[in-house]
């Protein structure tokens, strides 16, 4: 993915929350994507997530300075990979995140900003393991990044 385009909304929401939540198993207070702006399967998708000042986490983190916490930065580029997933291969599984690699944040978040986040498919290997590639912007500035391997398992399979 060029790191030097931005990931601006350019189009009208494709899927919003409910179509979201007909792939996704997210609900409140944690379901982080607002909704999926291109989608083009086996290959990438754009999503966004509104920060608002009344989120769950603000009171706690951090009181008078409040932050868009990192790892929930991570989780929801994670969904919009997710969602990319879950609706090209058209399953009924769940997919869970076995690993990060070269994980960065990079500004701040606060409440009030819009953040787009990009996932791509890296690699899949016998629908059952996978590879995302997946960044968020804010204003254009890049916020954060990773690359995220996951499993795909059975609805029933957890504990």
């Amino acid at each position: 993915m060029p790191q030097s385009e931005p990931l601006l909304p350019s189009r009208p929401i494709l899927y919003n929350t409910e179509a979201i939540q007909q792939v996704l198993p997210h609900r409140y207070p944690f379901l982080f994507v607002d909704g999926i702006l291109e989608y083009v399967p086996h290959q990438y998708c754009v999503g966004i997530k509104n920060v608002s000042v009344n989120e769950f986490y603000f009171p706690g983190h951090f009181p008078g300075s409040p932050l868009f916490p990192a790892v929930l930065l991570l989780e929801a580029i994670g969904q919009v990979g997710a969602f990319l997933v879950l609706k090209s291969l058209q399953e009924n599984r769940l997919l869970v995140f076995t690993g990060t690699e070269r994980t960065r944040f990079r500004i701040p978040i606060q409440p009030g900003a819009q953040v787009v986040m990009r996932a791509e498919i890296v690699k899949i290997r016998g629908n059952r393991f996978g590879k995302l590639n997946g960044r968020a912007e804010v204003n254009g500035h890049l916020a954060g990044e990773a690359d995220m391997n996951f499993a795909l398992v059975e609805r029933t399979s957890l504990p």
